[in-house]
């Protein structure tokens, strides 16, 4: 159900247009004029603004402009009659999608063209997000050598169109990865469309994905366009694919073989396909599909080099949500949370991060800050002696570095003498 704003001087014409659209749900409002219809502007939000352009008071051509500059999410429709074409193609360059002559010729040319500027207000809104999400993303990598194969494949396989299968740990990047594929290939330009198959249930799911027709099911007063379509031209990320039921699985297979959509298909699982093929829970033909090119991504805990400086990005991201400049991290901090073992990867290191900015009031962040949900590297509790803890971290980056100090150093966010003033003290070669 959109809301949307009717504005015409003819009382016979806006009560023909909202009949026509309340049949199918809309919720309408009526503008005797320009003025009026200004006025609806200034007070609410609307989905669509259908206006005539040759109305008293105001004309509808400055109410296209209002809109434009107010109300830049409403898609607008303009209605012209007879000769005066060029106003409205005028009013279509300052952003109306379309525009209807009148008289019209009936009720069905009027609900296709307000579906369709309300599918493109949809497509723009899914665009708009995406791309604001995407911006705030977390790097996928900040240059630790187990990422660099990801990476080397991602760029490859972009210039492709081979449908890309991403698997790993839950918060390990799947989606970051995704959306990196998106902006490195020649569809960035397009929308990049994403759905969780775990976070819908599954009577929304096939809506959400495939779209309906109006009456497919109590409630379903038009047609709606799934995700999929909307993705056209893009790149389309399914999410927890291995939670999609057997028969949403066979209908995905069919929209991927039968190539309906121009879309480029990514999709992600944190589980073992195979196993669930065994178990016949996954069709096999769908995985072939979808694993044309598969991606594996590291867990956190080997990503060394990543740690620190994610933290320090995700504490920048969270200082903005508090509404102030992110605190530092001290080094006992940083030692701690280098030696950590992450089993709950971005997410877990996200959540530690928050609970500490919140005890630490905005003030630096302190060993006595972190409140760790999983053990150690080592096994040990996260509330051993700091000096042991310390020592471990040390040894442990050692000995992933080879012995390399400067390249300790940096892993660790320390500097090279106080690292050899922590070597002495704890007695390491």
């Amino acid at each position: 159900m959109a809301r949307i704003l009717i504005a015409d001087d003819e009382e016979g014409v806006r009560s023909f247009l909202a009949d026509a659209l309340e049949i199918d749900a809309h919720k309408v409002v009526q503008a005797a004029d320009g003025q009026e219809a200004i006025e609806q502007l200034t007070r609410h939000s609307f989905h669509l603004l259908i206006t005539d352009l040759r109305m008293p008071r105001v004309d509808g051509m400055e109410v296209v402009r209002h809109a434009r500059r107010e109300r830049p999410e409403t898609e607008v429709i303009v209605l012209t009659a007879f000769g005066t074409v060029d106003s409205a193609i005028e009013a279509m360059k300052l952003g109306a999608f379309e525009y209807l002559q009148k008289p019209l010729s009936g009720p069905a040319e009027l609900r296709l063209v307000v579906q369709r500027a309300l599918e493109r207000r949809e497509l723009l809104a899914l665009k708009e997000r995406a791309t604001r999400e995407g911006a705030e993303d977390v790097p996928l990598s900040y240059g630790d050598p187990a990422m660099a194969p990801v990476e080397e494949a991602l760029r490859k396989v972009a210039r492709t169109t081979a449908t890309v299968l991403l698997v790993g740990e839950s918060g390990t990047g799947k989606e970051v990865a995704a959306r990196l594929l998106h902006r490195l290939s020649e569809r960035a330009a397009g929308p990049f469309v994403a759905v969780n198959c775990a976070a819908l249930p599954d009577s929304l799911l096939e809506s959400e994905l495939f779209g309906h027709e109006a009456g497919a099911f109590t409630g379903a007063a038009q047609r709606r366009r799934g995700r999929v379509e909307l993705a056209d031209g893009g790149t389309f990320f399914l999410d927890e694919i291995a939670e999609l039921k057997p028969e949403l699985q066979a209908k995905l297979l069919r929209v991927i073989q039968e190539r309906r959509f121009d879309v480029r298909w990514v999709a992600a699982t944190n589980r073992d396909l195979h196993a669930l093929i065994e178990q016949e829970r996954f069709r096999e033909d769908l995985y072939h599909r979808l694993a044309v090119f598969p991606i594996e991504l590291p867990p956190l805990r080997d990503r060394p080099q990543d740690i620190l400086p994610m933290a320090e990005c995700l504490l920048a991201r969270l200082g903005r949500q508090f509404g102030g400049a992110p605190p530092a991290i001290d080094e006992e901090a940083r030692a701690a949370l280098a030696a950590h073992s992450w089993r709950g990867n971005a997410r877990e290191l996200a959540n530690t991060l928050e609970r500490a900015l919140i005890l630490s009031e905005g003030e630096e962040i302190r060993l006595e800050h972190l409140r760790f949900e999983a053990p150690t590297r080592s096994s040990a509790p996260a509330t051993q002696r700091l000096s042991d803890l310390e020592r471990e971290a040390i040894v442990n980056t050692l000995e992933f570095v080879r012995g390399n100090r400067r390249l300790a150093a940096e892993r660790l966010g320390i500097g090279l003498r106080t690292l050899y003033e922590k070597l002495k003290r704890y007695g390491i070669e």
